[in-house]
């Protein structure tokens, strides 16, 4: 080899592996503390991550609150300080309402319907969009059917029992619903949870399935437990991407990424139904547990309906993402009613779609 050709190919090489290492190494971190079950959805796309992408890619994880405050893990993404984190979207509808529906959704979706929405009925592009206003690609990886529900010293048992109570509840929508049924919204973080009901300072929280709420701990300071959780009959979970760290990436690594995440959101699913049938048998035996009858949630429904729309209708990216979620249901409908009692969950009896068209523009 001639002396040029040596130097142009030590340069090539120096090149090729400049450019491996820029893609190698990333810092995630997520906006759940180690204490709190739902940090494993995170950590088993992160392993699973990891294995497909070896040589490629490297992910290093850190638990919530070890790098950035939980509400800082946007701001550290969109800024490209750290290349991911992990997320519940609703924590950003400050930033823009439409982040609340790619959360949860109050009496309408249930996990199956997200999964399927975001799978093949258009939701993926939508997470896409939204997130990618703000730098970033978005993959869900994560779903859980509805949360628990109220945990109270009081017992909740008709939607008189809500008047003048100050609960912790997060959501957009479902902070309206909850004034509009004559309870108080109260926001704070989930680590707080915990010393707020000890303490009365709220009269009663919400915060996840009842195996996060078991690892929180709220069977030690509640008798009573309302049910369904109504105000998220389904949540998603997912992790932001710095646009420009996921376009340093190779099409292939990518690709490899995405499998993890659809791997993970069928996992997160099955995983978090075992292990909430399993903390439901321990409430059971700390707690007393109420049940809303069937008139209650259909005026709950019917209200919740009226919000969606309302909340919609003052911001079109929210309509536009709502406007999806109903189209999708009155699509799958067809199907999904004749198959009953084989039935994939519920058809709800949900908001016009009409009136969020005329939102959407």
């Amino acid at each position: 080899m001639t002396t040029k050709a040596f130097v142009f190919a030590a340069a090539a090489a120096t090149a090729l592996a400049s450019q491996a290492t820029a893609q190698e190494n990333w810092t995630m971190t997520t906006t759940w503390p180690s204490s709190l079950e739902l940090i494993e959805t995170d950590k088993h796309f992160v392993d699973l991550a990891n294995k497909l992408t070896q040589g490629e890619l490297t992910i290093e994880f850190f638990d919530g609150g070890s790098l950035v405050p939980s509400g800082e893990v946007f701001g550290a993404v969109e800024s490209g300080t750290i290349q991911a984190g992990a997320d519940w979207p609703g924590y950003w509808a400050g930033r823009d309402a439409a982040f609340s529906p790619l959360a949860t959704t109050p009496s309408l979706f249930n996990a199956v319907d997200y999964v399927n929405w975001i799978q093949q009925w258009g939701g993926a592009e939508l997470y896409n969009e939204i997130y990618g206003q703000f730098g970033m690609v978005y993959l869900p990886y994560g779903v859980t059917n509805n949360e628990s529900g109220f945990r109270t010293n009081e017992p909740i048992v008709t939607l008189e029992d809500l008047q003048g109570k100050r609960l912790r509840l997060s959501g957009l929508e479902q902070g309206k619903l909850l004034e509009r049924l004559g309870g108080n919204q109260v926001s704070m973080a989930g680590g707080e949870i915990y010393q707020s009901l000890e303490r009365g300072v709220i009269d009663g929280a919400e915060f996840s399935t009842p195996n996060v709420d078991w690892s929180g701990g709220f069977q030690q300071v509640t008798q009573y437990w309302a049910t369904p959780g109504w105000h998220q009959s389904a949540s998603v979970f997912g992790v932001m991407i710095n646009k420009s760290a996921w376009d340093a990436l190779s099409p292939e690594t990518q690709e490899k990424l995405q499998i993890a995440a659809d791997a993970t959101l069928l996992w997160s699913l099955a995983f978090t139904e075992k292990r909430a049938t399993e903390a439901y048998a321990k409430f059971d035996e700390a707690v007393e547990i109420n049940r809303y009858d069937d008139e209650t949630l259909a005026k709950v429904q019917e209200m919740a309906n009226e919000v969606i729309v309302e909340t919609a209708c003052a911001n079109p990216n929210s309509a536009k993402v709502y406007l999806s979620m109903v189209e999708y249901l009155e699509d799958y409908a067809q199907w999904r009613d004749a198959s009953a009692p084989f039935n994939l969950g519920r058809t709800p009896d949900g908001p016009d779609a009409a009136a969020l068209r005329d939102c959407a523009g």
